[in-house]
């Protein structure tokens, strides 16, 4: 293919689109793109467009005012977003169909879609492919298609192994990985010798031209094997294998136990009973599975356990956890991989030379190579394939590392607000930020303007002050301002509140734990809950430190979610910074950093223009609505809802929603059933909220 890359059109021009399975893409040809596009009056319907070039060319069109221009490059980009998203399901879709095999990649169980761990041979449960790819297998196997999924939170498996401080591990394969333990980790990789000498025997592979005649080898071997009288256990790579060398065995007579993804309850069952006289086990890679199989003194006498690999893993780890089911102890045994020319591995690394050896020396049909020189050859085709995994997942890292860096400062902010002993500081650092923000803006209206909306408060100073006067002394005005409107707020809070948690502590405090507070901005009801000890005890400071936490941690996770979401997006489109000879990583950190720094401005705006406007909605204080001890209150009418109050019907709704929803803290009773709406207010069950703890 090197040879010939520029003669590669004759071969594509014909098909539909092109697998790469090294790279593990799929592309449309035109001949494919003509086929979709049918008869459809747009021929560009699955064709991404030069945007660079596009907004280029906008920028030159001088007869355009500005805001036509404005609004000519959102039609661009809303076209290109709308163009890309169908050219990438059509690519999701031909990917479900082409290179992910059912009882291979995933198998399909009560209707579900379930990914095998290609490690273990186990389902991955609660797992699934992600960027639309499990949508679009669900689609192929014709099961219900599950919406996609919104990432809360996270982080990759080295990122959170490097939040320990001291590291260590044990396995037997970490010998060929040792590069990665340190580049990774620092950690060395250190070889503990054997407690007794090795007397496994582990054979060179045999190689078959075709998978056909490898099978029939295997089953004749196998065959042997129980004649021998000894276990035998065969290892495949993935459940339709195991399956079909079951069928064989079934056809031949010969009694043996399945152990793959389908049937994992029943392992260590199987497991145990591996070592047994003549018994034959097929697993898909039986790799540490924890469970030791014994041998009778008879199987030892016998050449002990049998190991048969009818193919060569990518991994090398994986091959020599197979080999390591046998020679345990001291024990005999013996080890040999069953290798096809057509095998996906020998297919795509290592065939090209073998196949021209096999055919100079004549072999014939059922006829096989084992030598040490074949043997090292598929070794450093894994070798290749192991390195190749290895830069993938450290380019993930170099991703990670950028993100990491933003998880820190989210989380410990996170954290001040889920202790709660900074969250006054922090509060306080961003209402300055608040207040110095607007005196950037180039006139005193759009300053004003900023002000109102974000601090619900008039500018402290006049227009010629605004162009005259030094900004951190208009700064300190404003701030000075904000505070005292702020700590306004929060006291008439507390003083509407005081005289009813007095009443329900004095007379029914053995009766509550927590009090339910509803508070609202003016556009949404809060549901903010606090103890009632606290509470009466604080004089309702404890109710204004619960609010704070609350409004805090309610946005810090709105706005992570969102920013996650935009970095998964960042991702995908920096790669194609690639054609242009750049470094889609580069852009991807310089990006990150516009995307972090809005996500900031975002949490301190809104957390500053709710805790501005808060107040508990009552008309009297003293007008209790006593909560009946015996029944539960339906916290459903507390919860979140948005009004669009531009529009006159629903200000009409809206004021009738404000009457009836005018009333005084609800109380939350101590024991709240399993199934009940959390009293935290989150809107989740009990069960799957606080309950949990």
């Amino acid at each position: 293919m090197e040879q010939n890359n520029k003669r590669m059109h004759e071969a594509t021009d014909p098909l539909y689109f092109v697998i790469d399975e090294k790279l593990n893409s799929v592309d449309l040809t035109d001949k494919g793109i003509d086929l979709i596009t049918g008869d459809s009056s747009d021929p560009t319907l699955f064709v991404l467009p030069d945007i660079t070039s596009q907004l280029a060319e906008l920028e030159n069109e001088h007869d355009l005012s500005a805001d036509q221009r404005l609004e000519k490059k959102d039609e661009l980009l809303t076209q290109y977003a709308v163009k890309s998203e169908r050219v990438h399901t059509i690519n999701q879709l031909l990917k479900a169909y082409t290179m992910f095999e059912k009882d291979d990649e995933y198998v399909v169980i009560d209707g579900q879609v379930k990914i095998v761990d290609e490690q273990t041979g186990r389902i991955m449960e609660g797992r699934r492919y992600s960027d639309g790819l499990h949508q679009a297998i669900e689609a192929k196997e014709r099961v219900k298609v599950e919406a996609a999924t919104q990432t809360f939170a996270t982080i990759t498996l080295q990122n959170y192994f490097r939040m320990y401080h001291k590291l260590a591990g044990m396995t037997g394969t970490a010998e060929t990985e040792a590069g990665e333990f340190w580049d990774i980790y620092k950690l060395d990789v250190v070889v503990i010798p054997t407690n007794r000498a090795i007397a496994r025997t582990d054979m060179n592979d045999r190689v078959y031209r075709t998978k056909r005649e490898k099978y029939k080898a295997v089953i004749e071997e196998i065959e042997k094997m129980v004649v021998a009288g000894r276990p035998v256990l065969v290892g495949t790579t993935s459940v339709e294998i195991s399956e079909m060398l079951s069928k064989m065995l079934s056809m031949r007579k010969i009694p043996h136990n399945v152990l793959n993804a389908k049937l994992h309850q029943k392992e260590a069952d199987i497991v145990a009973q591996a070592g047994q006289s003549s018994t034959v086990t097929i697993a898909t890679n039986m790799a540490g599975r924890g469970t030791d199989i014994k041998l009778s003194p008879e199987v030892k006498e016998a050449g002990g356990l049998a190991i048969i690999g009818t193919e060569r893993h990518e991994s090398r780890r994986v091959d020599r956890q197979l080999r390591g089911r046998a020679g345990r102890q001291g024990d005999p045994g013996s080890s040999v991989f069953f290798v096809s020319l057509e095998d996906d591995l020998m297919r795509l690394f290592a065939s090209e030379r073998i196949a021209g050896v096999m055919d100079k020396l004549g072999f014939m049909e059922g006829e096989m190579i084992e030598a040490k020189m074949i043997s090292n050859a598929i070794e450093r085709a894994q070798k290749k394939v192991e390195e190749n995994n290895f830069g993938i997942r450290k380019r993930l890292l170099e991703y990670d590392d950028v993100m990491n860096k933003q998880r820190t400062v989210v989380y410990t902010k996170r954290r001040h607000a889920l202790i709660g002993e900074r969250i006054g500081m922090d509060i306080v650092n961003m209402i300055w930020d608040r207040c110095a923000t607007p005196l950037e803006a180039p006139d005193y209206e759009n300053c004003k303007l900023d002000i109102l909306q974000t601090l619900a408060m008039e500018v402290p100073f006049t227009e010629e002050e605004f162009r005259n006067n030094k900004k951190e002394e208009l700064a300190e005005r404003a701030f000075a301002q904000a505070m005292e409107q702020f700590k306004r707020r929060t006291d008439r809070m507390a003083q509407v509140a005081y005289p009813v948690i007095k009443e329900v502590y004095e007379k029914q405090g053995q009766m509550y734990e927590n009090i339910l507070i509803p508070i609202t901005d003016g556009k949404r009801m809060y549901n903010i809950s606090c103890p009632l000890k606290a509470a009466y005890e604080t004089e309702c400071r404890e109710v204004v430190k619960a609010f704070e936490k609350s409004i805090l941690l309610h946005v810090i996770d709105e706005a992570w979610k969102e920013n996650l979401r935009e970095l998964d997006e960042l991702k995908h489109s920096v790669q194609n910074a690639s054609y242009e000879q750049k470094d889609p990583l580069l852009i991807y950190k310089l990006e990150s950093v516009t995307l972090f720094d809005s996500m900031v401005e975002k949490i301190n705006n809104q957390t500053v223009s709710v805790l501005m406007r808060g107040q508990i909605p009552v008309q009297e204080p003293q007008d209790v609505r006593q909560a009946a001890p015996e029944r539960r209150q339906d916290m459903s009418k507390y919860r979140e809802n948005k009004q669009n109050l531009s529009d006159p019907h629903q200000q009409a709704a809206a004021g009738r929603d404000t009457r009836e929803t005018r009333r005084e803290p609800v109380r939350v009773e101590k024991t709240v059933g399993r199934n009940d709406p959390c009293p935290c207010g989150s809107g989740k069950k009990y069960k799957n909220c606080h309950g949990k703890v």
